[in-house]
């Protein structure tokens, strides 16, 4: 007798509303949205940029897009998804290919439900 068990990937987000209170205390409401807004486009177009280079294995794109996600996530609060980013970085530099797509994965998955994180917390502070 054999079973087959589905694993749920479902890791909660962790969101740092603390730096979001911070951007907008220092920006304002209407400067804050637009840093908020523009990181969140940035950080849209370096995920499919870094899904591109892991799938034509291009290993500096990869290095590189990673570094920017992280950069981005943090500037926004999304420090699980800034760590995860550093984590893929850590894994091309290492040449490391299983732990890579691993990796990339569990960062597509966060960045998704951190996307809509943020705006769910922007939505709130309105």
């Amino acid at each position: 007798m054999s079973a087959i068990e589905k694993l749920r990937m479902d890791e909660p987000v962790r969101l740092d509303p603390d730096r979001l209170v911070v951007l907008y205390a220092e920006l304002g409401q209407f400067a804050a949205e637009r840093l908020i807004a523009a990181a969140m486009e940035d950080l849209a177009v370096h995920l499919v940029a870094v899904q591109l280079a892991a799938k034509d294995q291009r290993v500096d794109l990869l290095d590189r897009a990673s570094v920017e996600i992280a950069r981005l996530s943090r500037q926004v609060g999304m420090m699980l998804l800034s760590r995860v980013a550093l984590d893929l970085r850590d894994c091309v530099q290492n040449d490391d290919r299983i732990g890579q797509a691993a990796v990339l994965a569990r960062l597509v998955r966060l960045a998704e439900r951190s996307l809509t994180a943020v705006w769910d917390y922007q939505d709130m502070q309105v």
